[in-house]
């Protein structure tokens, strides 16, 4: 089974030109599905999300044969990723030359027209909420919340220091609990 494969395996395979091909499709295989989560909970929309899978996955391609393993594959692949949906985010923000609160709005209402949208439950209040958000705590926010990841790795994956991600995550859920009291 490939989610077994450790990651030097797949790293060794990697940099051999005849298992090239295999090595990256065990990697997709591996990682592909925390990845699209970790996107799809920045970027909202599902075809969205795809892109910029697709974007991270062109990166990994041309990035991996350089890296370095001072780091975790999972952290690196997090890495790559969280900076493709801030990029999204920003082109977003320049393409539609409009406020910033009327990309979030847009955001927003991709939410609410999602068929399965009920304002009262607290998932989706849950969701509009983190739609409200500064990019970078949304980052932090969904790291920590959804995928669990500890502080220490998410410093790796975010290049910040800890104590900063946790003054972040705190700021964070405040805005969260106060647009959930309030909305």
């Amino acid at each position: 089974m490939a989610d077994q494969n450790t990651d030097n395996e797949i790293l060794a395979l990697f940099r051999e030109p005849a298992t090239k091909e295999k090595a990256f499709n065990m990697l997709v295989k591996k990682f592909q599905e925390r990845l699209y989560w970790h996107i799809r909970r920045m970027v909202v929309d599902h075809d969205d999300a795809n892109d910029v899978m697709q974007n991270v996955f062109i990166r990994v391609w041309n990035a991996l044969a350089n890296f370095r393993e001072d780091a975790q594959l999972y952290t690196w692949l997090y890495r790559i990723a969280t900076n493709e949906c801030l990029t999204f985010l920003e082109q977003q923000k320049k393409k539609a030359t409009i406020s910033i609160n009327d990309l979030e709005s847009g955001l927003s209402n991709k939410i609410r027209a999602d068929k399965d949208f009920d304002s009262n439950k607290l998932e989706w209040k849950l969701q509009l909420a983190i739609q409200q958000l500064p990019d970078k705590q949304r980052v932090v926010f969904t790291l920590r919340y959804y995928d669990e990841m500890p502080y220490e790795e998410m410093s790796q994956v975010l290049e910040t220091s800890a104590g900063a991600l946790k003054a972040s995550y705190h700021h964070a859920v405040k805005k969260i609990e106060d647009f959930i009291l309030n909305h």
